[in-house]
């Protein structure tokens, strides 16, 4: 068997299962990496959101051939869900991100003077 993955910017997705720290190719498991980065602050919350729709888009999926085309269909599906997390404010950029590159748009604080206005 050959290893597939996925890998988007903030997801990563592998046919492989971890044992004893290392990733073991699988048939039968897809192991889901969420935000290898650190670009975000995550709640737990947030966190089950995406591996509920992670686990969703995997019934949805079952039955079809594993490929990369397929794993990429549902990394790209969890990349607009992360998006509607930070958009909504369920997690916010981490600012002590060993990279800041505002992957997903510039981060929005408020201040006294933008109330309102966006």
């Amino acid at each position: 068997m050959i290893l597939v993955k996925c890998t988007t910017r903030h997801v990563r997705i592998y046919s492989a299962e971890i044992t004893k720290s290392e990733l073991v190719e699988s048939e039968n498991v897809l192991t889901l990496d969420i935000d290898p980065d650190n670009e975000f602050n995550w709640t737990e919350d947030a966190l089950q959101q995406v591996y509920r729709q992670f686990d969703n888009l995997v019934e949805q999926n079952s039955g079809q051939d594993l490929t990369e085309y397929n794993l990429r269909r549902i990394g790209s599906d969890l990349e607009h869900l992360i998006r509607s997390l930070l958009l909504k404010g369920e997690i916010s950029y981490n600012l002590n991100a060993r990279v800041l590159n505002y992957s997903m748009g510039l981060p929005r604080l408020e201040s006294p003077e933008s109330v309102g206005k966006y």
